[in-house]
């Protein structure tokens, strides 16, 4: 019996850090926090489970409870070792300088994005001159590869087969964005992105709210993060497409020398 459990306390180890990690990533991609009852069914976890591992979040204060919203936000823990981590990780330093100058030279509010698993992160955000803006990215939130302009430059130079395993099972990794992003479309965005070298959302995560993406390489050549730009319709006409791409492109290319030189 000794033998069996410790046999399996790993396994049960493992899945209960998955499940305070899926936690923490769904309550970290909304910054004006979460409800249980969103929790339960984004993460598909039973209730007392959910609310069981939140409560002990809490008391190390990876989260918080907000009493009056009802809602679940990260805790001043995240802060701390996030500040930690980024000395580690020093992306500000190398995409700061790229985002101002696109938000300077284009109006548009300019962003930075990983890649993480399947998913890209926004992780750093410059706003532009120009008075109306979409705001549908921002810090923290979360996409699948293939949604939105920075998943869409970051899938289109992934290998053929990877690009295969994602399409193979789309609805499943698109989830709730695969209603406008169906796998006919997503196929023609990848390729006119590896033709342009640049990424066009025209508004298929929210109407009216367009981007562009370019890819960032790592040493290896693979692409592991993205520059983006964000705006209202009218700012992503195609006669000012082809300016915002190649200034994408520009910085992209900056980014990718710096990082594999």
């Amino acid at each position: 019996m000794t033998e069996q459990k410790s046999l399996q306390s790993p396994v049960q180890g493992a899945q209960v850090v998955g499940r305070v990690a899926l936690l923490l990533r769904l309550v970290g991609r909304k910054p004006d926090g979460t409800s249980l009852s969103g929790l339960v069914r984004e993460s598909g976890l039973t209730r007392p489970t959910v609310h069981r591992l939140l409560t002990s979040l809490a008391a190390e204060g990876l989260l918080e409870h907000d009493s009056a919203a009802g809602k679940w936000v990260l805790g001043p823990e995240i802060f701390l070792l996030g500040s930690v981590a980024a000395a580690r990780f020093p992306m500000e330093d190398l995409a700061r300088p790229s985002l101002r100058r696109l938000a300077a030279e284009t109006g548009e509010s300019a962003f930075f994005s990983i890649r993480r698993g399947n998913e890209t992160v926004c992780v750093l955000r410059e706003e532009g001159s120009f008075p109306v803006r979409s705001f549908v990215l921002h810090e923290g939130v979360r996409f699948p590869l293939g949604v939105a302009s920075a998943g869409t430059a970051i899938m289109a130079f992934l290998p053929p087969e990877e690009q295969e395993a994602l399409l193979a099972d789309w609805d499943m990794h698109a989830g709730d964005f695969a209603a406008g992003h169906t796998a006919d479309v997503v196929r023609a965005n990848l390729e006119s992105t590896r033709l342009a070298g640049y990424s066009v959302n025209p508004g298929l995560v929210l109407e009216g709210s367009w981007g562009m993406g370019a890819a960032v390489f790592d040493q290896q050549g693979r692409p592991a993060w993205a520059l983006s730009l964000t705006g209202i319709e009218p700012r992503f006409r195609p006669d000012r497409q082809d300016v915002l791409g190649k200034l994408l492109l520009e910085e992209a290319h900056r980014m990718t020398a710096k990082l594999q030189g």
